[in-house]
């Protein structure tokens, strides 16, 4: 590490989230860890394998290029495409054993050219329904009667059939059962189409811990995996945030009042004052839209003062400061603690826009990394033993 900044990852805190996530569920529903836009910013190939700790069934991220990094990487758990790839690159997917999301007929038309009928490897796929999130899926029966021929060709099996929720995290869950109702007809377009169904799955991170009756056969779990709930409405699951932001000041200086400080002036001392000068700036993820939150010096609370730049931020410190101070930007010091909610409300956003927008320039350092692979083996013992088929 050339710079210190860095994001430390408790592999733990995912590792035992999960556990107690799959704990929260009926006993025989599936589990599918999202690991997309690298594992929420926390490192794809890492949270895959502490995902694989735990039990999970099934991953899932959002693009081809995603699981073929997962692949690369070593990982060899079924992994589900969530957003419809391009049908040129179908065989692409198949030499890497990948399932993929569908949601029209004409998918399947243009992908046969690319993959005959004759070709020996069968495509597994999840048909994508629209329930109301406007997003990707299938709508009317009318498309889903379209659909029905292509899934029933013999190199073809369908794993699952799914919806998303628009407003699990609501208060009001009016629109949810909507959504609900509507997939439970959907499903009853499928049961009547004489097409084996492996799995039938509605329910993410917020819905899975708030409804567990909606559970189905499988869950996605993403947001939640690192730490990222509505913990007022759900009180029966405690989660952790896995990430933690920190970095060191590299310059201290006093400023004088009626000094400005940052472009455009933006800041000025209204009386003397100490600043330190922090290497993360929006090049980093950490936006202009943090400018007026605060950060943890010596467990105490510093504001972040002018605009913030391209590598680097300014804060008024609680006094003079030795160059090499440690500065927490998410994370706890002391009774202190600055949390994703309250940056994302800040920003008017959720957490895991916060921590997706950390890029590759923030060094990534995991923690109990060690100790998660002790307990990797016997968590699968452990697991298998509680589910054996008597």
């Amino acid at each position: 590490m050339y710079r210190e900044t860095w994001a430390e990852i408790n592999l733990n805190h995912i590792r035992n989230n999960l556990k107690n996530i799959r704990e929260s569920l009926p006993r025989k529903v599936k589990l599918m860890a999202v690991i997309k836009a690298d594992g929420y910013g926390h490192g794809a190939a890492e949270c895959a394998r502490t995902a694989e700790q735990v039990g999970a069934d099934t991953l899932a991220v959002a693009y081809l290029e995603e699981a073929l990094h997962l692949r690369a990487s070593g990982i060899t758990l079924p992994i589900l495409i969530l957003t419809p790839i391009q049908p040129k690159h179908v065989m692409l997917a198949l030499d890497h054993d990948l399932m993929l999301t569908v949601a029209s007929a004409s998918w399947f038309r243009e992908m046969r050219v690319f993959k005959p009928y004759t070709s020996g490897k069968k495509i597994q796929v999840h048909v994508k329904v629209d329930t109301g999130l406007g997003r990707i899926g299938l709508q009317s029966m009318k498309d889903w009667d379209e659909l029905v021929p292509w899934l029933k060709a013999n190199d073809i099996v369908v794993d699952g059939f799914y919806t998303h929720f628009a407003t699990a995290g609501k208060v009001d869950t009016t629109f949810l059962e909507l959504q609900t109702k509507r997939f439970i007809d959907m499903m009853e377009w499928s049961k009547k189409s004489d097409i084996a169904i492996r799995h039938y799955h509605c329910a993410g991170s917020v819905a899975a811990l708030r409804f567990p009756e909606l559970a189905m056969d499988m869950v996605r779990i993403g947001a939640a995996m690192y730490g990222f709930y509505p913990g007022k409405l759900v009180s029966a699951v405690k989660l952790l945030p896995a990430l933690s932001l920190h970095s060191k000041l590299i310059q201290v200086k006093k400023l004088y009042r009626g000094d400005y400080l940052g472009y455009d002036n933006m800041y000025q001392a209204d009386k003397d004052q100490w600043i330190g000068t922090v290497p993360i700036g929006y090049a980093d993820g950490w936006s202009q839209n943090m400018q007026h939150t605060e950060v943890l010096i010596n467990g105490q609370r510093a504001n972040v003062v002018g605009k913030i730049c391209m590598d680097q931020l300014m804060v008024k410190l609680p006094g003079p400061c030795e160059v090499g101070t440690k500065v927490t930007l998410i994370g706890s010091q002391g009774d202190e603690q600055i949390t994703f909610a309250e940056l994302a409300s800040h920003i008017g956003s959720v957490a895991q826009e916060i921590s997706t927008s950390l890029t590759a320039r923030i060094t990534r350092s995991y923690i109990n990394m060690e100790e998660a692979w002790i307990h990797w083996e016997k968590e699968k013992l452990s697991y298998k033993s509680k589910n054996a088929v008597i």
